[in-house]
């Protein structure tokens, strides 16, 4: 797409946005019950291109994608009639005779960009969020899931006009097109590297935006867990669509007296849920391309592994590996992994581990394995992280009642239900003024009088 295309794409989208077209709760509601029919009718080929571009069963792909998308729809379509009233507030005795209330208000035009790992889920959960907020949209996939942004681009240019929702591909071109406009919000899911320079682009409007980036997500399993449960639940989030989850467990810090027993644990459960050949396994994912697929490679220490390591070029897949006694000056400690490698360390007190933590970026999710609660109140009280789950991995995000997102170098706001309406509404703040009475004490000239009445009022 060219730079004057994508010029006019935003011009439209503008002008369409004020018309008030998008500001009735019934025109939003129309456009997502819209959305979720060409969703469910869609299925199939959904399911289908991300089987092409990551190789993922049809089950995973409902359970992390489709399935998650259609319940964030069926979230904002029950909500966003009260999440769009306008909201009363006491008004202050010295504002008397007012009625104060914050009224919901879309930013306007938006631009989503998403990444390739969960191309379909990142695309459409952050654009139910805006558009039940009442903005346009122009919508940027990856150009690494090429199957599902064409499916993306079918979907969305059969529910809706590109005036209101638009679909640009293509690659790093369209991207620094689209950054050169002017928009009102942007929402980013993908790498810090890229996300510092949505941030620069964005600063030159003052535009607002979020920031969904990663990070080396720590996984903590202290001597009082629960050894087994632990495995299975660590084994599920860290290998899952080929551990290329941006919350996927990073590394597991485990304490040093439990550490080969959760080792053996984890190597039976990589066998019980992936088979004795992985690589074989027809729900086993695949990496995004060959880029990804060498250097991934590249952080396996071969005398580090105790658990799997093999690979085949020809269908982009990396065993499950687990390497043990790992130090936080290995290679693979260096960068967020983004595969299927689980690196193990060991501390010997928790202290330690939080302070370990701490000196480092701050994740986007944390992991703590334990029986015990007070050790939890202090891991999720002193550790910076922008979420996580206690005896468990991953599903804190899946759920619309709370949201999720990074915090310092993980990123920055969030979405999901309540707090996605927000993430893409501006809450303007406004006192309507009763013409009756005009208390005559604020204006000059000022008299000594007045300023007993005042005090009275401001305190």
């Amino acid at each position: 797409m060219t730079e004057q295309e994508i010029k006019d794409i935003v011009t439209r989208q503008r002008k369409y946005f004020q018309t008030g077209a998008t500001l009735p709760v019934s025109s939003r509601l129309t456009a997502l019950q819209k959305l979720y029919r060409a969703i469910s009718g869609h299925e199939a080929e959904i399911h289908d291109a991300l089987k092409k571009d990551l190789g993922k069963s049809g089950f995973e792909s409902y359970m992390c994608e489709t399935g998650m998308v259609l319940e964030e729809i069926s979230y904002m379509l029950k909500h966003t009639p009260k999440f769009a009233r306008e909201q009363r507030v006491r008004t202050p005795l010295a504002q008397f005779h007012s009625r104060s209330y914050k009224k919901p208000s879309p930013y306007g035009v938006t631009l989503i960009m998403s990444p390739w790992n969960y191309p379909f889920m990142l695309t459409l959960s952050p654009l139910v969020d805006a558009l039940a907020a009442g903005n346009t949209v122009v919508v940027k996939p990856s150009a690494y899931s090429p199957h599902t942004s064409e499916v993306l681009r079918l979907i969305l240019s059969e529910c809706f006009e590109p005036q209101y929702v638009a679909v640009v591909t293509g690659g790093r071109a369209e991207n620094t097109c689209l950054l050169h406009e002017h928009f009102d919000y942007i929402f980013f899911t993908g790498s810090q590297n890229v996300g510092k320079e949505v941030m620069r682009n964005a600063a030159e409007y003052l535009t607002p935006v979020t920031l969904e980036l990663g990070g080396k997500s720590p996984c903590i399993v202290d001597q009082t867990a629960d050894i087994k449960l632990a495995a299975k639940r660590i084994v599920f989030g860290k290998y899952l669509n080929c551990g290329q989850t941006c919350v996927a467990p990073d590394y597991v810090y485990c304490h040093r007296s439990v550490k080969d027993k959760l080792i053996k644990e984890v190597q039976k459960q990589i066998r019980r849920q992936y088979g004795k050949q992985p690589l074989c396994n027809s729900d086993y994912g695949k990496i995004i391309n060959e880029k990804h697929f060498d250097r991934i490679l590249g952080l396996i220490d071969e005398k580090k592994v105790v658990h799997g390591g093999g690979s085949d070029r020809s269908t982009l897949r990396i065993e499950p590996t687990v390497m043990d006694n790992a130090s936080f000056s290995d290679a693979v400690m260096q960068e967020e992994i983004f595969g299927p490698v689980m690196p193990v360390l060991t501390f010997d007190s928790l202290d330690e581990a939080i302070r370990r933590i701490n000196s480092i970026p701050h994740p986007l999710a944390l992991y703590l394995f334990t029986s015990d609660k007070k050790a939890a109140r202090k891991v999720t009280a002193r550790c910076g992280f922008g979420g996580g789950c206690i005896n468990d991995t991953i599903i804190h995000l899946a759920t619309s009642e709370m949201g999720f997102g990074g915090f310092g170098e993980s990123g920055m706001g969030a979405y999901h239900g309540k707090t996605g309406f927000d993430t893409f509404t501006h809450y303007k703040s406004i006192v309507d003024k009763k013409t009756w009475i005009d208390l005559p004490m604020r204006y000059q000239p000022y008299r000594k009088r007045n300023e007993k009445m005042v005090r009275f009022f401001l305190k």
